[in-house]
């Protein structure tokens, strides 16, 4: 193992930030300039306490050098595929869903957008990942203080309000999802009951894994589940809808290179497809070596991508301007419609203790319901208040708010794009500088926070526009 010793550097958060990456085959510390002298057996002496230097540790063992990172914060011991199957439970299903609709309201063009987005989530992902650490031998916990380091109480509110639309509007929605789809599958039978039934069903059921599950690392097992789930349902649609189109051509089933009109909507779905980085620093923080999350997150993101390809690209082929959302809606009855309703119910239903134990791991934290404090029962307790009490709010939301889709355009308006394009962003360039960056990743940045303020304001408008004709009367 090589020791490098880079003197001179004052300490400060743009040279923190520069320096506390942990890479692959790397890891830099920062450690004050009088420890590394001893250790180093240097004999220059040192004129301030206050100067630090770079320890650069490469190991020499070019096999496994990564294995020796391990994570110093407190984290879990949770494993590269234990990131890549949370983030895709949590991001794959929203975009699954409704791309194609997306597709059909802004035209092809919908293909560039969704790599843009894709490059964009990637990007923001990871920067965001940064933010927790931009404090020398601190990590910070969740969303919420990563906007309190960037804008004091400003960005808390911001961050919050964000968030908590994100956490409890997503999971809501599956609710209302996942009680149709039963409603409708067990519709003439025996077994047939209202969606209202199903929502207090599905969240009772719920309370199992919410309760018996303490971190997002026990969560991972039903988070493949629904990753898995999420292939199946893609597969059926490329398979079923292109048989459907050649077998039963209708006019209305033309498709369109752009649709104007339609670009703002098709923008924040694209956007909305890529939310649950929210719940980003919690999977972070089960990973046992952290440099691993920048593979997890590029690797989890690029499947979802794939998956958003294969069902967004043939469905519109397929239906066109008469395409709908979920897109298994326009499948004809039958073995593949049914089979796509009963593994995309499974998807949902998995995801969301992925969310509610995002948000209770953080509630936890800010009350101090830990072992250490209260001891293990009364830990245990408090646990199962706060998620119960999460799982009843859901369950409300989703029973008495009678135009929830609508209402969840607006939130994924409003909270997607400014969860994934615009605070990572915002608060990544306040918090580690801007002249330090090249030109090109400023760039990058600047086309980021504009299509999110594109997303956000016209998405919002549409929304907003839409729920004033719900509450009109106008609702189908």
């Amino acid at each position: 193992m090589t020791i490098f010793v880079e003197k001179g550097k004052d300490w400060d958060q743009r040279y923190a930030s520069d320096h506390m990456e942990i890479g692959a085959d790397r890891m830099i510390q920062k450690v004050p300039e009088t420890v590394v002298s001893r250790k180093c057996n240097l004999d220059e002496p040192k004129k301030s306490p206050k100067k630090l230097v770079a320890v650069r540790y490469v190991n020499a063992t070019h096999n496994d050098r990564a294995s020796s990172v391990v994570n110093e914060f407190g984290h879990g011991n949770g494993s590269f595929f234990t990131a890549y199957f949370n983030v895709v439970c949590v991001v794959a299903g929203t975009g699954t869903l409704g791309l194609p609709k997306a597709f059909a309201d802004g035209g092809w063009l919908g293909i560039l957008i969704l790599i843009l987005a894709y490059a964009m989530a990637v990007y923001s992902g990871i920067v965001l990942i940064r933010c927790l650490y931009c404090k020398p031998g601190e990590r910070l916990h969740d969303y919420k203080a990563i906007g309190t380091a960037a804008f004091g109480w400003v960005g808390y509110i911001i961050a919050s309000a964000l968030h908590f639309l994100n956490l409890f509007g997503c999971p809501a929605l599956y609710l209302v999802l996942a009680a149709g789809n039963m409603h409708a599958l067990l519709q003439n039978t025996a077994g047939a009951l209202d969606p209202t039934k199903w929502t207090i069903i599905w969240a009772a059921f719920l309370l199992i894994p919410s309760l018996t599950m303490k971190t997002l690392k026990e969560v991972t097992s039903i988070a493949a589940v629904g990753a898995i789930c999420t292939m199946m349902a893609v597969f059926v649609v490329l398979i079923q809808a292109p048989m459907d189109h050649n077998s039963n051509p209708k006019p209305e089933y033309a498709t369109t290179g752009v649709i104007w009109t339609g670009f703002p909507s098709s923008l924040a779905t694209i956007a909305f497809s890529f939310g649950g980085n929210n719940t980003y620093p919690h999977v972070e923080h089960a990973l046992k070596k952290p440099h691993q999350w920048k593979w997890a997150i590029v690797a989890g993101l690029s499947t979802c991508t794939c998956l958003y390809f294969l069902t967004a690209i043939p469905g519109y082929w397929s239906y066109g301007g008469a395409t709908k959302s979920p897109i298994y809606n326009s499948l004809p009855d039958g073995a593949g419609k049914t089979l796509s309703m009963i593994v995309m119910t499974i998807h949902v239903i998995f995801a969301i203790p992925i969310y509610s134990t995002s948000f209770s791991l953080e509630f936890e934290k800010f009350i101090r319901a830990d072992e250490e404090r209260i001891g293990r029962f009364g830990a245990w307790l408090a646990r199962a208040i706060i998620r119960t009490c999460t799982m009843v709010i859901l369950a409300i939301l989703a029973i008495f708010i009678p135009y929830f889709d609508d209402f969840m355009g607006l939130i994924g308006a409003l909270a997607n794009c400014g969860l994934v394009f615009l605070l990572p962003i915002i608060c990544y360039l306040k918090l580690t500088g801007v002249r330090n960056k090249p030109f090109y990743e400023l760039g990058f940045c600047a086309l980021t926070i504009f299509l999110g303020i594109i997303g956000c304001v016209f998405g919002t408008k549409d929304a907003v526009q839409n729920l004033i004709r719900d509450f009109q009367g106008g609702h189908e």
